[in-house]
């Protein structure tokens, strides 16, 4: 188990620093809006000054009941959905934003942003799952490299 917990952790090192700014950037950008800004409305924290005049329960609760028309799965346990929902966006974020068990959430984050695009925006059109998409590609590539030079992991890790 700690072999295999160290192979999920273990981050792929790149030949030279740039590269792994590079890889940073976009982790560092969508770690903070997943977190402050998608992941957070969904837990009932404001992220809007319209939102901040509204009660707590109007800000709080819209969100398993949005799952919910998803159908299928989704309508069957739709709070379980929505807090997995929630908490890869938030926590996920966070983790991505550190480069904790990187891997681990970038997969959480990539089923998200799949939910995302199939159930919630497929429907409204290409510019509105634009968003989601650019989540998913950078989860895909963190899932595939890990956090790099520049997050915990490569401390856990590190030799």
């Amino acid at each position: 188990m700690k072999k295999i917990l160290l192979v999920l952790t273990s981050p792929c090192l790149q030949k030279n620093w740039f590269q792994e700014i590079l890889l940073l950037i976009p982790r560092l950008v969508c770690g903070y809006l997943l977190t402050a800004d998608f992941g957070a409305a969904k837990f009932g924290l404001p992220s809007s000054p319209e939102e901040k005049n509204l009660g707590f329960f109007e800000v709080a609760f819209w969100f398993p009941s949005d799952v919910s028309a998803y159908g299928g799965l989704f309508a069957l346990f739709p709070a379980f959905f929505a807090w997995m929902g929630a908490f890869s966006e938030a926590i996920g974020g966070i983790a991505l934003l550190l480069g904790f068990q990187t891997r681990i959430f970038s997969f959480l984050i990539v089923l998200t942003m799949l939910v995302a695009i199939f159930a919630q925006q497929f429907q409204a059109g290409l510019w509105n799952m634009l968003p989601a998409m650019g989540f998913l590609w950078v989860g895909l590539t963190h899932m595939a490299l890990g956090s790099g030079r520049f997050g915990i992991d490569y401390l856990i890790t590190k030799n």
